[in-house]
């Protein structure tokens, strides 16, 4: 890390001869468990290299992260969110009543979601159709929808072992849920050609036969998990069962603990990501409260520093932690120097 130290004099000059003008001089952060480990390395990193208190950064979920940063302007409201996922229209619009009406997102990079088990339990090729048809509340059997019968993997699939299903899955306040929900169980819900039975026995409402092919069932044996990913780790620890949906850098921190599962025949990897080959892969995010950069020391510093190739490139700290750097990074920076809006791209 000295590297850094002399990396980041450009930035380190800037810092030293920051204004001073409010009661709260450090940076908040709140949101995705995601991003929440890329942020603590950068947050670190910052506090080491620049004359600033070391940011603030805490979890919560991208949804949680982003209610909070919508709450308001001024120093009792964090600066900025985290999330794995876009800021929806209805929280632009929620931020925009409470003032907050000037937002710039930042996209760092790209991470994947990938299933991890036990290592020392079984090993799993999965496919979309196979989570669709282990977690939907609602399956087709013979035309007709019933509530999921299935209870071992190998009733969804006669490949897999007869293995209890036991998922553990982000709570429904994480980014990382909401892309599980469409790129793997209604993808497994379209590929498996239930959403056509179900669009036939529903008159043709595409929306919701969405929505059924995207309820996951209550029974017990998919349970989501509002903490972080440790939190599934605990819980794959104490039931060797249990298969779990995690983050690709958490997977690949861990790998003396777990083991990953193949989707559609791809191995979860930054290589496969960085070529598209992975297929369940998604932008990370963090939203700066722009009304904030005049008013929070270091915020500017903080953002830029972020995003520099030092730290999110291809060669920085970051990508050792198992960021995918993402291949537009210079287009990022400039938005961020530029402390260009959503309003203005």
């Amino acid at each position: 890390m000295g590297i850094l130290k002399t990396t980041a004099a450009s930035f380190v000059i800037v810092a030293l001869t920051a204004p001073v003008a409010m009661a709260r001089e450090g940076v908040q952060i709140a949101g995705s468990s995601t991003v929440l480990p890329y942020a603590s390395i950068v947050a670190e990193l910052f506090g080491e290299n620049f004359d600033y208190p070391t940011p603030v950064v805490e979890s919560g979920g991208s949804s949680a992260g982003l209610k909070r940063f919508c709450e308001g302007v001024g120093e009792n409201t964090i600066d900025i969110a985290n999330a794995s996922r876009q800021i929806k229209p209805s929280e632009i619009e929620i931020c925009a009543a409470n003032g907050v009406t000037d937002i710039i997102e930042v996209r760092i990079g790209y991470d994947g979601i990938v299933f991890a088990s036990d290592i020392n339990g079984n090993a799993f090729e999965f496919t979309p159709a196979d989570w669709y048809g282990a977690l939907a509340a609602q399956v087709v059997v013979d035309g007709a929808l019933v509530a999921n019968p299935t209870r071992t993997w190998d009733q969804v699939n006669p490949a897999f072992p007869a293995q209890p299903i036991q998922a553990f899955i982000p709570g429904t306040k994480h980014g990382t849920r909401e892309v599980f929900e469409e790129k793997v169980i209604l993808a497994g819900c379209e590929a498996s050609g239930a959403f056509e039975t179900i669009m036939g026995l529903n008159g043709g409402d595409a929306d919701a036969a969405e929505s059924t092919c995207m309820a996951i069932r209550t029974d017990g044996l998919s349970v989501d998990v509002d903490g972080d990913y440790t939190e599934t780790l605990a819980r794959i620890q104490a039931d060797t069962n249990g298969i779990g949906v995690f983050g690709l850098a958490f997977y690949e921190n861990n790998t003396d603990k777990l083991q990953v599962a193949t989707m559609s025949g791809v191995v979860p990897s930054t290589q496969s990501i960085s070529a598209g080959d992975y297929p369940v892969s998604r932008p990370l995010y963090f939203y700066i409260k722009a009304a904030h950069l005049d008013l929070i020391p270091g915020l500017q510093d903080f953002a830029e520093f972020f995003v520099s190739d030092d730290i999110a490139g291809p060669d920085g700290p970051l990508a050792e932690y198992g960021l995918v750097s993402d291949p537009d990074l210079a287009t990022v920076q400039e938005t961020v120097a530029n402390a260009t809006t959503m309003g203005d791209m």
